[in-house]
């Protein structure tokens, strides 16, 4: 993948960024932190170049000041609301989470549940975190949150909410998903901190959109694709606009709170630091992009990508039209089509070559195009993985990288001792088997060799892909898409 963005000019503008807002607020900054600290590969599937730990790379320099506060909805806790992307419950994320921010390094001060009204499964969580040494906060609904400033911001509202106690000067307060309050905590913070004499602030980092691109760059409306489902709609900045005569990009949710966010500061603070939305962010990705042309090449695969994903997730059940409408839209404003992404009419041609078997193409980074077929030994992922290797180490197409001697003991134990129907070999397996032949086969090590030069890779099947394909792909960094049919008509799939 061509690069365009500079990830080390990032990491130092964001970090000064953020200190320079601490300054400004007399010493302490409650920072809300939108998106994924960990983990980003949304953003680095757009910005090439971005590292998808970026973010929590920047905090780790800031780590002396730095504490981290995580809030969940407590709602959340009692419907046993789940992570698309990681298939754990949000409670469970926390737990996650306090994990990886250790392992950085970094120093998790507490946990707020929000939304507090002594639900049971909230209650056993926060006894929970308690017995492992976690200080726990509760945070109450507000009545006329959040439209009423006069009640919010009153004895009433934050007032009620328990004070955290903080002992740094940045104060990162981040969550398992969107909804759990990260803006109401720190506004709370506020309100609490000036009854006490504290001189404090606020800001927000948000990823996307990208507030100095234009509203309809590629790498915005990618944002909208991977967001069709919460319904943001990216949008001028009326505030910006008025108060300074400059154009950026908000989104409409950040946009319409503000005169209430507005109004909430004023009566906290005497008088509201910002002028417009776009004033409270931080973010400073987009002075880091230094080859325009790379990036929207990979925001139009992106969305490209999301269509793909919001047909299966259709198909599954599990996604709504209004999703699916809003990005096809987004690929009629990019004149995008199918015909874009090169794997895609390589794997429908092998499936037909094939008599509509399952088929599956991923293009290399040089261009070039391989392909792989369901047969008896592989499934398609598995077919196309392997001749993908090959392709990348110079193996000759009919040299075999694996012995029957390894691969007929691992069909012989899915069928006869762990009830699978189907001998042929899913992409882990086949991943397995390529690896214990490489201890003694030198072009089975050549081929484990270049493992790594998949990354960023274009790739499609056919038919969606059992769950192991598709975690394999996504482990190895290609951006895999999916025709929205199985490869069977059962009704159960998995």
């Amino acid at each position: 993948m061509k690069l365009g963005f500079d990830n080390d000019k990032y990491l130092q503008l964001q970090s000064e960024k953020i200190r320079e807002r601490i300054d400004r607020f007399g010493g302490k900054l409650y920072l809300e932190f939108g998106g994924k600290l960990f983990d980003d590969f949304h953003a680095a599937r757009v910005l090439p170049g971005f590292a998808p730990d970026s973010k929590i790379n920047m905090l780790v320099q800031l780590k002396d000041t730095a504490e981290i506060v995580i809030v969940i909805n407590a709602a959340d806790i009692e419907q046993n609301k789940v992570r698309g992307d990681l298939g754990i419950t949000y409670d469970l994320d926390v737990l996650r989470l306090i994990d990886a921010f250790r392992g950085k390094g970094l120093y998790v001060g507490s946990v707020v549940l929000t939304r507090y009204s002594d639900q049971p499964s909230a209650a056993a969580f926060e006894k929970k975190l308690e017995n492992l040494g976690i200080r726990t906060y509760r945070h109450y609904s507000i009545a006329g949150y959040p439209s009423d400033p006069e009640r919010i911001v009153s004895e009433e509202g934050f007032g009620r909410n328990e004070y955290i106690e903080t002992s740094r000067s940045l104060v990162v307060v981040t969550a398992p998903g969107p909804g759990s309050g990260k803006m109401a905590t720190c506004l709370s913070q506020l309100f609490h901190d000036e009854k006490r004499g504290i001189k404090s602030g606020y800001a927000k980092f948000e990823t996307f959109p990208i507030w100095n691109l234009p509203l309809k760059h590629p790498v915005n409306l990618a944002y909208e694709a991977a967001t069709a489902d919460l319904n943001d709609v990216n949008m001028i900045d009326p505030y910006h606009l008025e108060t300074y005569g400059e154009t950026a990009v908000n989104y409409n949710r950040d946009v319409e709170i503000f005169p209430v966010l507005d109004a909430m500061m004023e009566r906290i603070m005497g008088e509201s630091p910002y002028k417009s939305p776009t004033d409270m962010g931080v973010n400073m990705v987009g002075m880091c992009i230094f080859d325009d042309e790379a990036v929207r090449d990979a925001a139009k695969q992106e969305i490209l990508r999301r269509w793909y994903a919001a047909q299966c997730e259709k198909r599954k059940g599990t996604g709504s039209d209004t999703a699916l409408e809003k990005i096809e839209l987004l690929l009629k404003q990019t004149k995008l089509t199918a015909a874009d992404r090169p794997a895609v009419a390589a794997a429908l041609a092998k499936s037909e070559a094939t008599g509509g078997a399952p088929a599956a193409a991923l293009q290399l980074a040089d261009g070039r195009i391989v392909t792989g077929k369901t047969s008896s030994l592989l499934g398609a992922s598995a077919a196309v993985l392997l001749n993908a290797l090959k392709a990348l180490a110079g193996i000759a197409d009919e040299v075999p990288l694996m012995s029957p001697a390894v691969i007929e003991p691992i069909q012989q134990l899915k069928v006869e001792y762990l009830g699978n129907h189907n001998p042929r070999l899913h992409t882990d397996e086949i991943l397995v088997a390529l690896s214990i032949c490489a201890a003694t086969d030198p072009n089975a090590k050549k081929a484990m060799d270049c493992l790594a030069k998949l990354k960023n890779c274009q790739a499609h099947s056919t038919v969606i892909l059992a769950p192991v394909d598709d975690g394999v792909w996504r482990k190895l960094g290609v951006q895999m898409t999916c025709e929205p049919r199985y490869q069977s008509k059962k009704l159960f799939h998995y």
